[in-house]
């Protein structure tokens, strides 16, 4: 549509009928919103706007090319890493630019990557008593990267998402952003752990699966914790076996 107008196009209904996918359902109301003002000198700001956008892009495709170039040592690595939920080949590709491949080595455990990483939750001990406190400040970089990775890795169904809804309920539900901040912090910190094991070993991610968290459960345990929570709410709970 915009080519169209820099090129002199100014009918309302034929511009609409330039739009593509779900815009088409759009077209009359395109038809009505490209109708107005647009002289030569819209018309050449548009163009300098493309040709921007068109060097953007170039420059973009160029840094590609050299960062492709740049892990070729790498590439084993960086495919095992892409075996995790979340994790794609750029993003894989800054892990490896800020931690390296051979973690052991400065990384003797996976608390430790995420202690340097700055996902380890806060250590406050006051009299004796377990406080929580903030996080540490640690690789600014890294952090932003793996968070990105772990809202892309809730929205597939597995470990990591069951992990996410798990403390995002222990914290105010969905409707809390605070939660869904504080449990998305969770999954980033689970996530540098599952980065140093594939580095570790050389293998690539194992699916813990969705159930993971539900099969672990103490059967006993977790009938007596929902007793106590339906009695807490006034109710007269009685057991009956099932058929």
């Amino acid at each position: 549509m915009i080519e169209a107008l820099i090129d002199g196009e100014r009918r309302g209904p034929v511009l609409a009928e330039l739009a593509r996918g779900k815009m088409r359902a759009k077209i009359p109301d395109l038809s009505m919103a490209l109708e107005g003002r647009f002289g030569e000198h819209h018309a050449l700001m548009c163009r300098l706007h493309l040709d921007h956008i068109d060097h953007l892009e170039a420059m973009i495709a160029r840094l590609d090319a050299q960062v492709e170039v740049m892990m070729a040592p790498f590439r084993a690595a960086r495919d095992l890493l892409t075996t995790a939920p979340g994790i794609g080949p750029l993003s894989a590709a800054a892990v490896i630019s800020e931690i390296g491949v051979t973690v052991r080595e400065f990384f003797p455990d996976d608390a430790h990557l995420a202690s340097w990483t700055g996902l380890c939750p806060g250590n406050h001990e006051s009299a004796g008593r377990q406080r929580s406190g903030r996080r540490r400040k640690g690789n600014e970089h890294l952090q932003s990267i793996l968070v990105e990775c772990a809202w892309s890795a809730v929205r597939h169904d597995g470990y990591l998402k069951a992990l996410y809804h798990r403390h995002v309920m222990k914290w105010g539900g969905y409707r809390s952003q605070t939660a869904k901040k504080k449990a998305i912090i969770v999954v980033a910190h689970a996530m540098i752990v599952i980065i140093w094991h594939i580095l570790a070993t050389g293998k690539p991610y194992y699916e813990l699966g969705a159930s993971y968290f539900t099969s672990r459960l103490d059967p006993g345990r977790e009938t007596r914790r929902l007793i106590a929570k339906l009695e807490a709410l006034g109710h007269q709970v009685t057991l009956q076996p099932a058929a």
